[in-house]
């Protein structure tokens, strides 16, 4: 949580950083609008690629928590050198060197995650993990927003903008998570695991067809792509919706915090039910709840539809990775499961950097190609995934049993 706050301040605060005019020198001659997409998506790109490699070393390692230590490290470092920036290039060094810091980070602490849970109670395990991860997540962009609307500030005789104290928050948030680690997380025995001696990737399932961990991949790009679409386009919607820093703060948030109260509930049912069904359903709601973005006309408007945005990755986000914490290989999950948050890092990044090229077509359009993406994840998870829970409800155990 601590982390993900720390992190989430960055989407707020950086478009608006690189638009502010500190940021000066060499922009290869291109708008601020393009250098917003580029430094966004470079994040997302190399944090992505680096995902299933770190993963990798953890499996081959059977150590997790020293890979989470040095992603850490790496975030805090870097999210208190944006304040020092002034340059494009610099910039775009420090975001790069971020995104394979924290690649070591992510795909650890899921893998984590599930090599604590069995079978019976994995969903709600990773609803629990991802409710906390989504809070601060939330939370973030919101205080980013009213940092950056009310300062500059004086605290203790030290004068700071609205953007340097974000990034020095951002900073404290990361360096907490660093403690909380260090102090509170142990790494499981990795008894009787099967780690792949070589680095490899399924794409194709045993049966013909696409392999599910794959396909559960492609749904949850389809589904990130869908949610970051608004990230570049914050001038554009503000202007659009005659709203300030703070209203696309909330509307930003709105997403992360429904899932919130939806996430563990969500999670413990699929434990019992099933979670495929919920993976559709939550796919297909993503649809119009992404297509309408394009059309709204007010602030509150735009705040109900990433709402309903936030209830149908809810119905995704959890879900997907039990189901494929249920196929994965015992001592190989941090490889397998990377495959997903690579997959959603990688939309994160495509996100935004499409939304940039495509509003350039009218502004409904990003939004209308992003639907179009979440019918597809739907279709491909009903067709070539298989449910894991097949336990009727009354014959499986309760988490307090």
């Amino acid at each position: 949580m601590a982390d993900s706050a720390g992190n989430s301040f960055l989407i707020i605060v950086l478009p608006l950083y690189i638009t502010s005019g500190v940021i000066t020198g060499n922009s290869f001659g291109l708008t601020a609008t393009a250098i917003t997409g580029i430094v966004l998506s470079l994040f997302g790109f190399l944090n992505s690629f680096t995902q299933p490699f770190a993963g990798y070393l953890s499996d081959k390692s059977e150590r997790r928590k020293v890979f989470i230590l040095l992603g850490l490290g790496i975030l805090a470092v870097t999210n208190f050198s944006f304040s020092l920036a002034s340059s494009y290039p610099a910039l775009v060094a420090i975001r790069a060197v971020q995104g394979i810091g924290v690649a070591f980070t992510i795909p650890c602490t899921i893998a984590l995650v599930n090599d604590l849970a069995s079978d019976e109670n994995r969903g709600g395990n990773m609803g629990v993990f991802n409710t906390f991860r989504l809070l601060g997540f939330g939370a973030g962009p919101i205080a980013a927003g009213a940092l950056v609307h009310n300062g500059p500030y004086t605290v203790a005789g030290i004068h700071m903008t609205g953007f340097e104290s974000a990034f020095y928050i951002a900073s404290l948030g990361a360096l907490i998570s660093f403690a909380l680690v260090t102090l509170l997380v142990s790494d499981p025995e990795q008894a009787d695991a099967e780690a792949a001696d070589d680095f490899s990737i399924t794409i194709l399932g045993s049966r013909g067809g696409l392999d599910p961990i794959f396909t559960l991949a492609l749904a949850s790009l389809f589904m990130a792509i869908s949610i970051a679409l608004i990230s570049t386009l914050e001038t554009t919607i503000n202007r659009r919706l005659g709203q300030n820093e703070l209203w696309f703060g909330i509307e930003f948030a709105a997403f992360v915090l429904a899932q919130v109260a939806l996430q563990t509930p969500i999670g413990r049912a699929t434990d019992r039910y099933g979670r495929k069904q919920f993976i559709v359903a939550g796919l297909v709601l993503l649809v119009p709840a992404t297509v309408v973005q394009g059309f709204v006309g007010t602030p509150v408007e735009m705040l109900i539809a990433r709402l309903v945005q936030g209830v149908a990755g809810a119905l995704v986000f959890a879900p997907a990775l039990a189901l494929a914490g249920d196929i994965a290989r015992k001592g190989q999950s941090g490889t397998q499961l990377s495959l997903l948050t690579m997959a959603f890092g990688l939309g994160t990044a495509i996100g935004p950097l499409s939304s940039g090229f495509l509003v350039k077509f009218g502004f409904q359009v990003p939004f209308e190609v992003g639907g179009v993406l979440a019918a597809l994840g739907a279709a491909l998870v009903y067709t070539q995934v298989e449910e894991t829970v097949t336990k009727p409800p009354d014959a499986r155990p309760t988490p307090q049993d």
